[in-house]
């Protein structure tokens, strides 16, 4: 069916339950088993629903000065955070492995206070000082172990240990202009963070092992790739080198047009690691990642998922310049992009 009004769709993983909130009805949340084409059931708050998350164990209903937390086995109301401070855009993030539920959400209006609330056992872990300026922007990794965040000015992204809430890392986009960080998210393996804004550029930061302890974690990707923080970080006066700071993005992609509101995540697609940049105006875009030497990210894919290109011979270029090999590879990408590994991919567009 036709839904022009819809600003919230959320799935569970890659399974067939989708979560719908419209314009027409922005205070009710409908639930859909799509592949069936049947409604499961739909649920009423107090006020307009500006977000959803859903993983395995939870589905919380986020609104502009409270949030709600449903059991997803049965939907029933756990637990309402009444007078959150007030979050007009609805930023939160939720956990989304299998043995726990960590929800981030703003714990202040007027600086980038985070505070971390364990889902499952109902109780706030911590709270995280994060930035002088209020958030935009909140992912945890996979494995619910850190939690990235930006704040309005968009000028540094920092990740913290979860759920101690400790600053491991702190990157620096280069630029000293102020940007909306518009999406943050972390590769599957957790090496690396992706963000993208308002700008013509996303930026892919790597997270250094550092010390024995990262071992097992970093026999990925970048097991071989210790280049930049291992020597250096023996010269760090103790207290320093907890936190590591860099002012250089490991890899870029410099899209064709900015300005319009995007969502970017980080898959590993045919084994190999790719940037997906998915724009307003419905496009995919697919960019190779070097995992050793990062720098400028090459277009791999081009797909239209909705509208019309301005160009029409667009689609003969894009076939004779696919590299991993044509329509079987297509079907791939929106397997891999919902696999759990990677947690949903969300778009929300509004009009």
């Amino acid at each position: 069916s036709s839904t022009p009004d819809v600003y919230i769709v959320e799935r569970l993983f890659s399974s067939s339950l989708v979560v719908v909130v419209s314009t027409a009805m922005p205070q009710r949340m409908n639930i859909y088993h799509f592949k069936k084409g049947t409604e499961i059931c739909n649920y009423s708050y107090p006020n307009n629903i500006l977000a959803v998350k859903l993983n395995r164990q939870r589905l919380m209903v986020c609104l502009e000065e409270s949030i709600y937390i449903h059991n997803i086995k049965d939907m029933k109301l756990l637990k309402t955070l009444l007078n959150t401070p007030s979050n007009p855009s609805g930023l939160c993030a939720l956990s989304t492995n299998h043995s726990n539920s960590y929800l981030a959400y703003p714990g202040s209006a007027t600086i980038g206070e985070i505070i971390v609330y364990d889902a499952n056992n109902l109780n706030t872990v911590t709270m995280i000082p994060a930035h002088d300026s209020p958030l935009a922007a909140l992912t945890f990794n996979t494995s619910a172990t850190k939690l990235a965040s930006a704040s309005e000015r968009g000028t540094v992204i920092r990740v913290f240990s979860i759920p101690e809430g400790q600053r491991l890392f702190e990157f620096r986009r280069g630029m000293k202009r102020y940007v909306n960080i518009s999406s943050l998210s972390f590769s599957p393996d957790g090496q690396f963070l992706c963000a993208s804004s308002n700008t013509e550029t996303v930026h892919i930061f790597k997270l250094e092992q550092l010390g024995p302890s990262g071992g097992d974690e970093a026999a990925t990707w970048t097991s071989y790739v210790g280049k930049m923080f291992s020597a250096a970080s023996s010269y760090f006066p103790a207290q320093v080198s907890g936190m590591m700071s860099q002012d250089r993005a490991f890899a870029t992609v410099h899209l064709l047009t900015s300005g319009q509101k995007n969502v970017c995540t980080l898959a590993m697609i045919q084994k190999l690691p790719r940037l997906l940049v998915a724009t307003a105006d419905g496009q995919l875009f697919i960019y190779n990642v070097d995992p050793l030497d990062g720098g400028e990210c090459m277009l791999s894919h081009k797909h239209r998922l909705f509208g019309v290109d301005d160009d029409q011979v667009e689609e003969t270029e894009s076939e004779g310049s696919e590299v991993t090999g044509p329509a079987q590879a297509c079907p791939s990408y929106a397997a891999t992009a919902a696999l759990p590994a990677s947690g949903p991919v969300t778009a929300t567009l509004t009009g």
